[in-house]
């Protein structure tokens, strides 16, 4: 009978064990916390030169993927290259629900045009921009509040106990002129930095009145604009997907630190 007890002993204790792991393995997942990094390419990690598929250039260096990783966070990284709000709205919500701890959110810049505004001032003289940034800042002023406001609304429905931080852009510009293709006059630089100012004093103010934080990396890349000696963000690049969107330094130095001391900071949002 002695013998018999030791033998069924030794089948159960690797199974109790095996048991055991397996429960504190599945109880670690389930306590672990869940991100979801919604926006547009400066959210999806433009800019680094590595990424996870070519559709919406998703990276592995982009400030969502330190964030999650210094945070010990489940990553859920829906942002997309080119999105507008109205992008955010109809497909990158799905991820979010009850049980979502973090969301972060960068978008708007694709609204005011940016794009199109920087492509406009890198044109040759006589060319100027000045139209395009008047036009931008109109957007940014007049359309955009509603738009901010009615994804801030539906982000705090889909995740009410999330922790939620807008993240903004950086002033991309520091006055010299170091590119013989993209000239763009220290004029035209000082025009963009006021408009990138713009656009973060009303990110800042949508994301205030709804209880959001909101993340403003334009201190953090003071000295490190396109010609510094130090570049967190790329100038003209090949290929010009990359262009004037930060480099891994500016996400790893620049956005990750910010966002993740904002993120471990903040309160769950509520509007």
């Amino acid at each position: 009978m002695g013998r018999l007890w030791r033998t069924v002993r030794m089948a159960l204790v690797p199974m109790l064990l095996t048991g055991l792991l397996v429960g504190v393995g599945e109880a670690a997942r389930a306590e672990e916390d869940s991100y979801v990094a919604l926006g547009d390419s400066y959210a999806s990690g433009v800019g680094t030169r590595s990424y996870h598929e070519r559709e919406c250039y998703r990276s592995p260096l982009g400030y969502p993927a330190l964030v999650g990783e210094e945070l010990g966070a489940r990553l859920d990284l829906r942002a997309c290259s080119g999105a507008r709000v109205a992008d955010v709205l109809d497909s990158q919500l799905d991820g979010m629900g009850a049980a979502t701890d973090y969301v972060t959110v960068t978008v708007g810049g694709n609204d005011a045009g940016f794009a199109e505004v920087l492509t406009a001032c890198a044109r040759p003289w006589p060319y100027t921009c000045a139209e395009e940034i008047a036009e931008a800042r109109a957007v940014i002023t007049g359309a955009l509040p509603a738009k901010l406001d009615m994804l801030y609304r539906a982000i705090a429905e889909r995740a009410p106990q999330a922790t939620v931080v807008a993240v903004g852009y950086p002033r991309l510009f520091n006055g010299q002129v170091c590119n013989l293709v993209a000239q763009i006059t220290p004029e035209q630089q000082a025009e963009l930095n006021a408009t990138a100012d713009l656009l973060a004093q009303v990110i800042a103010n949508r994301a205030a009145a709804h209880g959001f934080a909101f993340a403003d990396p334009r201190e953090a890349f003071n000295g490190h604009a396109v010609c510094d000696s130090d570049e967190w963000i790329n100038g003209l690049s090949y290929p010009i997907l990359e262009s004037y969107h930060p480099n891994q330094r500016g996400y790893a130095l620049g956005y990750a630190p910010l966002v993740t001391a904002s993120l471990a900071a903040g309160v769950p949002g509520a509007s």
